[in-house]
């Protein structure tokens, strides 16, 4: 068991103690995430990475202490998995509010999913891809998780498979099926 496991078990159970120390362990992890994120926003955005990695942890942990049952992480994996969820609801919830403030709301932008892999992906076009992925998750929950650790966790292959406990060659199979399903979703809404 790692310690951040150890930890996530501490502040499961109550311990005040544990966010404090949660948080110097995967502060450059999370860091990481949020910086890839950041990469694909447009210049001028109101959040920076730093911003991101603390809103998204009060979010998770602090948040949560006042009802250590409401978030349980089973482990690490776990952790990112919530962790690249939480700053996806963040950047998307941003987005939203920009959109009503500067465009009056209502505007969607036509989504190329191949552009997740070249990082040119538009903030606006996020609002897409949220709305599409909910429907993902419901059709296929574990091509959805690998495809929210990729998009919006930044994670490679290789590190979205050992957070989900998936074989590589699985992970590259649902990667590949995940990106089929989520252009034809995205195209369809054109």
């Amino acid at each position: 068991m790692s310690d951040v496991t150890r930890i996530l078990k501490r502040i499961d159970d109550g311990d005040p103690m544990a966010p404090a120390q949660l948080l110097p362990l995967v502060y450059d992890e999370l860091r990481r995430l949020a910086a890839g994120h950041m990469a694909n926003e447009s210049p001028g955005h109101t959040l920076n990475a730093t911003a991101l990695v603390h809103e998204a942890y009060l979010k998770l942990v602090v948040g949560d202490m006042s009802d250590p049952k409401a978030v349980e992480f089973a482990n690490r994996g776990h952790f990112f998995a919530a962790a690249a969820q939480a700053m996806r609801r963040i950047l998307v919830d941003s987005a939203r509010r920009k959109q009503t403030e500067k465009r009056g709301g209502g505007r969607r932008i036509d989504f190329d999913i191949a552009e997740l892999e070249a990082d040119v992906v538009d903030h606006d076009r996020w609002l897409d891809l949220d709305d599409v992925m909910y429907t993902f998750e419901r059709t296929d929950p574990e091509a959805a998780a690998l495809a929210k650790l990729r998009i919006f966790g930044g994670l490679t292959i290789d590190e979205a498979s050992q957070a989900l406990g998936l074989s590589r060659s699985t992970a590259h199979r649902l990667w590949t099926y995940s990106k089929a399903w989520l252009s034809a979703a995205l195209a369809d809404r054109g």
